[in-house]
């Protein structure tokens, strides 16, 4: 395949991610409020793959390739660049008025942070113990990224339901004022009001579906062409330029979300993609019947880091609540785009060590 056509199936694909991704997250939510299924621990396992379904198709992709370097890259570099989607909200989002950070803050997005820095821990130890951990050809580690990410959502559902030693709201009272998720709340309103029959909602939700995996899978082919054209290294251009590509819908979903003042929405969409993404070395285990964590090299570990530090400036923000402003955001969104701009170019350093 010539690199013109790679490169024009890349940006069809990527634009068929962006269009179906936004209406596979419509889809979602329709799904889940009219059939519960975010009230119980397995409803909410299921909305975490659905809205993923990008970063699913890439990885199932390239498992089976055995392209892992780039699953590696696309999945921790994801992380961080979806946190950097934040600081675009920040900037264009709120125009001006407070920090993003000092909207959204709320007990139960500190814990949805925590969960993301956890499982980012996890693979850290994970890659040091990949070599003797290995029961047959099944490593553990990856099991245990994903029994700790299960065991956080259903600690962080009974969060917002409440806690036995906090009397109060968990939001501060001058954040965000209407209830979480009342953005989603006028959608599902609009929908019954237009007639729209749950039936029609799955047969979205299943078109959505597929036209994003058959995207993701060609986003994937072809990513390692470009790459390969250009010399670059595969997990940088799984990082950087495919993490990218796959991050298309949480900006405009995070837009959406906030300009309709759902400040903690943007905020829990990217913490909640973020912590469910490494367990998707689950799955590459699965499907390549590789240790996946023992492939992982030091520039793969680099990025895990990058993406704790990240998460942590947030939670910070989140904590403290800065209300000073440079450059029209928040003081943590300005330090989480000068971590992320140091890190990609300390990226290439360290991959090509």
């Amino acid at each position: 395949m010539s690199l013109p056509m790679s490169i024009g199936i890349f940006l069809v694909a990527a634009a068929a991610i962006w269009v179906a991704g936004i209406r596979l997250s419509t889809a979602t939510d329709l799904l889940s409020s009219r059939l519960g299924l975010g009230e119980a621990l397995g409803g909410m396992i299921l909305l975490a793959i659905a809205t993923n379904l990008p970063e699913i198709a890439i990885t199932a992709s390239a498992a089976l390739h055995h392209d892992l370097v780039l699953a590696i890259g696309n999945i921790l570099g994801g992380i961080a660049l979806q946190t950097v989607v934040l600081v675009f909200l920040d900037i264009f989002g709120l125009k001006r008025a407070d920090p993003l950070t000092y909207r959204a803050a709320s007990l139960v997005l500190v814990l949805e942070g925590v969960l993301v820095v956890a499982v980012l821990t996890l693979v850290v130890v994970g890659n040091q113990l990949a070599s003797p951990l290995v029961f047959g050809w099944f490593p553990p580690v990856e099991g245990l990224i994903a029994l700790a990410w299960i065991g956080g959502v259903y600690l962080i559902g009974k969060a917002r339901k409440g806690l036995p030693w906090l009397e109060r709201s968990v939001a501060p009272p001058d954040g965000q004022r209407k209830p979480r998720e009342h953005s989603r709340a006028k959608t599902h309103h609009a929908s019954a009001t237009e007639g729209i029959t749950t039936r029609r909602v799955a047969a979205r939700f299943i078109l959505a579906s597929v036209v994003t995996l058959v995207a993701g899978a060609a986003l994937e082919l072809t990513s390692e062409s470009i790459a390969a054209y250009v010399g670059m290294n595969g997990l940088i251009f799984g990082a950087t330029i495919l993490a990218a590509a796959t991050s298309l819908p949480e900006v405009s979903t995070g837009m959406e979300a906030v300009k309709l003042h759902d400040y903690e929405m943007a905020f829990s969409d990217i913490f909640g993609g973020n912590a469910f993404l490494p367990v998707l070395f689950l799955m590459a285990v699965l499907l390549s019947g590789s240790n996946v964590l023992q492939l992982a090299h030091r520039a793969d570990v680099y990025l895990a880091g990058v993406g704790i530090l990240l998460t942590v400036v947030y939670i910070w923000g989140l904590i403290f609540r800065p209300r000073r402003q440079i450059l029209r955001m928040g003081i943590d969104s300005l330090a989480v785009l000068v971590i992320y701009v140091l890190g990609a170019v300390g990226l290439m350093f360290v991959a090509k060590g």
